[in-house]
């Protein structure tokens, strides 16, 4: 069975300038509960999916991920929240076989997640990653 029909979409992360612009925004004003709050990262329940904030500099430090502005900047990121560290390393060998391009290979990353990332053909951010033991670091009360 394809990717696609075995993994939802659990995340959308809107890659953005000021995070606590963005959060303001998003509690004060549309209603979202903050979940997790860490440096350059935010993220918010709602109905539905997850709801993410990330810096464009804080993602482009730490994955390689272009901090590009302006037009053909990536401005979203589509995630896929995997069962395993071990699951994202195989979604990553399936995927590669099929030509898609990552920007590396998957990592731990210090937010304490096992991910890896690939643009669409529209520029659009693509993030693969599964909690690693302990889950996600941050939880607001």
């Amino acid at each position: 069975m394809e990717f696609a029909q075995r993994h939802a979409i659990s995340d959308v992360c809107v890659l953005c300038e000021d995070v606590e612009r963005s959060i303001a925004f998003y509690r004060d004003k549309l209603g979202f509960r903050l979940r997790h709050r860490a440096e350059g990262f935010a993220d918010f329940s709602g109905a539905g999916l997850t709801l993410a904030l990330w810096e464009i500099d804080h993602i482009s430090r730490h994955t390689g991920v272009a901090a590009t502005r302006g037009p053909g900047a990536h401005k979203a990121c589509i995630a896929v929240k995997l069962p395993s560290p071990a699951d994202v390393d195989a979604c990553y060998a399936e995927l590669s076989v099929k030509g898609v391009a990552f920007e590396r290979p998957p990592a731990d990353y210090e937010w304490n997640a096992r991910c890896c990332y690939f643009s669409g053909p529209d520029d659009e951010l693509w993030e693969l990653y599964a909690w690693r033991e302990g889950g996600p670091v941050g939880a607001v009360a």
